[in-house]
């Protein structure tokens, strides 16, 4: 109950703010313009409260369309940009304070304009256009961020490893992750994604999850297009909270089990090694690290926890670097870190940068943070490090805004001694 009363308040002051924010934006047009604006908003309003539920419902069983698809995402976008809105003009009303602190400003901050003077714009119309502006480039911008979705970006890192053996420096890891096939729906624009992987000429490839989004099939159109990835030291990989298939209602037990037995069975068909809770030694030049692989394991709460780190490491050697690959940054922190210093690099994604921020070389910023305290890039613990891979498809909102869709060349060089 009380959830639902929360949820009608919220809708409530949404619809009335992002409203009064529209009516006092379009004052100065003529009033049968006017009209048909606000009807028009009104009826777009009232899809936009309701994508959000036909968002969720639809991206946990599968698009039905892609005109369907693109819809949701449309409608999704303006009920961004009226919270937005709303916000705005719920700020300029906590500022004013009330009708008198209303009537003092407006005298002393807008004194009454010359006769015959009509270019003065009044301060509610002036809210009401800045939240216009910001809530539209909010939706605009969503709606841009749909048409970069397939905009791959090749990321160089250069990351130091205590101890490599000498035939190991300079090793290029071309390290994929959240592939997500059942959101693509631009084959030849994939397989550009993979074209440009296959051009860094990596030694070695890893996908670290995700490579569905509920349903194991959804990757069959691209098998052909994935199985093009090969590297001398060969393709390694990993699961991720969404292969697992816990996000749909499937009609047995049995069905799930054999939904995760047909996408091991794509992954291996495509020449893909996959790691489930265990080590493998990789050799060259006669010497040799290890890349170890665990199920998903999150270290947050309400994400699934099938991985066993001990089980993964229990036959490695001690004095011998380590590689390991676990979906989930947050498993870094919980359970590698101090615990298993032999663990020299973790390879993660899961986050997707949340698809929208903004990087730079002087500020960073997305909502994945609020969530992550490893969202995206390269972090170093002592002589540790984890790289957050953005992902190289998407999920729920189908575009990339400030956050494109990641390639990342990580290098190994010799990290330097301690003095």
């Amino acid at each position: 109950m009380r959830t639902l009363f929360l949820t009608l308040f919220f809708v409530a002051w949404l619809s009335y703010y992002s409203f009064v924010a529209v009516r006092y934006g379009i004052q100065g047009l003529a009033p049968s313009v006017r009209r048909t604006v606000l009807l028009l908003y009104i009826l777009a309003s009232v899809a936009a409260l309701v994508s959000p539920v036909l968002f969720v419902r639809w991206a946990s069983s599968g698009w039905p369309s892609n005109v369907a698809m693109h819809t949701v995402h449309v409608f999704v976008g303006l009920f961004l940009g009226q919270i937005v809105m709303a916000s705005v003009m719920f700020l300029g009303d906590l500022f004013v304070g009330g009708k008198a602190v209303l009537l003092w400003a407006h005298d002393a901050w807008f004194p009454p304009p010359p006769a015959g003077s009509g270019n003065t714009v009044s301060r509610s119309a002036f809210v009401g256009q800045l939240a216009m502006l910001l809530g539209g480039t909010i939706t605009g911008g969503l709606l841009y961020g749909v048409t970069r979705r397939y905009r791959y970006q090749v990321l160089n890192v250069t990351i130091p490893i205590a101890g490599l053996p000498k035939a190991f420096h300079g090793l290029r890891i071309l390290h994929l992750t959240d592939i997500h096939a059942g959101s693509f729906d631009d084959s030849a624009a994939v397989a550009k994604g993979v074209d440009l992987a296959m051009a860094q000429q990596p030694d070695l490839i890893v996908f670290s999850g995700d490579l569905v989004n509920n349903r194991a099939d959804e990757v069959l159109p691209y098998l052909d297009t994935f199985a093009k990835l090969s590297a001398p030291l060969g393709v390694y990989s990993i699961l991720g909270n969404h292969d697992y298939g816990d996000y749909l209602s499937w009609p047995t037990p049995e069905a799930k089990r054999e939904n995760l037995h047909r996408l091991k069975a794509y992954q291996q068909q495509m020449g893909w090694r996959l790691l489930i809770n265990e080590a493998v030694t990789l050799q060259k030049g006669g010497e040799a690290i290890t890349l170890a692989g665990v199920e998903n394991w999150s270290g947050r709460a309400g994400f699934s926890r099938y991985g066993n780190l001990t089980k993964a490491l229990s036959d490695t050697v001690a004095d011998r670097p380590i590689i390991l690959l676990s979906h989930d940054p947050s498993h870094w922190e919980a359970e590698v870190v101090d615990a298993h210093p032999q663990v020299a690099l973790t390879l993660s994604g899961h986050t997707h940068g949340m698809q929208f921020g903004i990087e730079s070389r002087w500020f960073r910023w997305s909502p994945a943070q609020y969530l992550y305290r490893q969202w995206a890039g390269l972090y170093r613990r002592g002589r540790q490090s984890l790289y957050v891979n953005r992902g190289f498809g998407f999920l729920g909102y189908q575009g990339r805004l400030g956050i494109p869709p990641e390639i990342a060349l990580l290098e190994l060089v010799e990290a330097p001694q301690a003095t």
